[in-house]
């Protein structure tokens, strides 16, 4: 990581689709407008039966806003303290999803995670799920440049 970056975590359970989306929008966000910002993004308890390395969704959506992003994709990577530590922000992308696996796993880090509302697909379907996602990065990114 650039030391001179600030570094953004973003979470979710699996680090197969929300958290990767939000990870990629992020950083071609923050290249975009000159942010010295840098996104990395984790999962609290992976899926090992996840097909592929990133859901299907995310990528045709990136491509279907003209959004670049990496040609190779990584295999999802779990959180672990050091990725905490290292981060300025960390924002687990639903609460009630996350703050129990948080609670478990890292208790002591519960109260420096900022919380959104976005669903997993067995609650929203996928362009609705990364629309509002994609509302949130881009505010954040505002947020941040001022």
């Amino acid at each position: 990581m650039d030391t001179n970056f600030h570094q953004i975590l973003f979470l979710c359970t699996g680090n197969y689709y929300r958290s990767r989306f939000a990870e990629l929008l992020f950083n071609h966000s923050a290249r975009q407008s000159g942010l010295c910002w840098k996104a990395e993004s984790r999962g609290l308890r992976l899926n090992p039966e996840n097909p592929g390395a990133i859901s299907r969704h995310v990528i045709p959506y990136l491509q279907r806003h003209g959004i670049q992003h990496p040609l190779e994709q990584r295999d999802p990577l779990g959180v672990t303290a050091r990725d905490l530590e290292k981060s300025q922000r960390i924002i687990a992308v639903k609460r009630v999803e996350h703050l129990p696996l948080l609670e478990q796993l890292f208790p002591q880090w519960v109260d420096r995670v900022e919380y959104w509302q976005i669903h997993d697909l067995d609650c929203a379907e996928p362009e609705e799920a990364l629309t509002l996602l994609k509302q949130h990065v881009l505010t954040l990114v505002r947020q941040l440049n001022r």
